[in-house]
């Protein structure tokens, strides 16, 4: 079976929410997984025993921490899928690093599984589910993207597509590694009994969120649509944010981080192929939504 390793990154500020996600995964059936925690330019408080800690002398976004972590797992070798959880969440199951072995032995060319994510009462916001209009969030299926706080990923599928884009910081380096990952060839799959207990949140609370979405975006679209496709998406998703009325400053930061796009580049530019294009249409998604 696949061997698993754990990425948990923190900026120091939840040691008893990081410390109960650390004991989900040591509660975990089977073979125990390798377990890094990164701190993002702060120290780290003492962990458990059999978990490895790094303390990053920046913070380096979660896209860059994330990086770092499967640097390291990939050094200490032997892993072949990697867990990526929030430090805020929990595993409220003790079999699902069970599933996660058994979906990625049973399908070679599934690349990536998301996990449901859910609040304590077991429901899911619809920002979590990776469908257009965030239908179904228990039932499970093919997907074009997947959510940041709990994934796995197969280590092969970064070795061939590449790291998460680091400039991006924070906000959709998940569907830029997804794009890439669909026009490699690899599936991804949205698992409702895969399930990340996470605290109710509003993504807008950090501070970034919005000239990061503006910025990240744009970004996304340069890097990865056909030309054509790019002021498609682009004008898709301003219509979007502005249907949302966001708040005065949020619109503002949210324009400003879109020009800035605009204006600077994030390579490199590698548009996916229209059959991509086309599948992602067939799975429910086409990318200019």
């Amino acid at each position: 079976m696949p061997k698993i390793g754990v990425v948990v990154l923190t900026m120091g500020d939840r040691p008893a929410e990081l410390r109960a996600l650390l004991d989900s995964v040591a509660a975990q059936e089977g073979d125990p997984a390798a377990v890094v925690v990164l701190a993002q330019g702060v120290a780290l408080s003492p962990l458990p025993d059999g978990v490895d800690g790094v303390e990053l002398p920046e913070n380096l976004g979660i896209p860059g921490g994330r990086n770092a972590g499967v640097r390291w797992l990939r050094e200490r070798g032997g892993v072949d899928v990697v867990v990526v959880l929030d430090d805020d969440g929990s595993l409220p199951r003790t079999d699902t690093f069970r599933l996660v072995r058994e979906a990625f032995a049973a399908n070679q060319r599934l690349g990536v599984a998301g996990f449901r994510i859910a609040d304590e009462t077991g429901a899911s916001q619809r920002r979590h589910v990776p469908r257009l209009g965030g239908r179904n969030p228990l039932v499970s299926g093919p997907v074009t993207t997947f959510l940041g706080g709990g994934h796995a990923i197969r280590m092969s599928v970064i070795d061939q597509v590449g790291d998460f884009p680091a400039p991006f910081f924070y906000a959709h380096e998940e569907t830029d590694f997804a794009w890439r990952a669909l026009n490699a060839g690899w599936e991804i799959d949205y698992r409702a009994d895969m399930v990340l207990q996470h605290p109710r949140t509003a993504a807008s609370r950090h501070k970034v969120y919005y000239r990061n979405t503006g910025r990240n975006r744009v970004w996304l679209a340069k890097r990865h649509l056909p030309a054509v496709l790019v002021p498609v998406y682009l004008a898709t998703w301003a219509a979007y944010t502005l249907v949302q009325r966001p708040p005065l400053s949020g619109l503002v930061a949210w324009w400003s981080g879109f020009f800035e796009g605009v204006r600077t580049p994030c390579p490199p530019r590698r548009p996916m192929r229209w059959r991509t294009v086309w599948r992602m249409t067939r799975l429910g998604r086409p990318p200019v939504f």
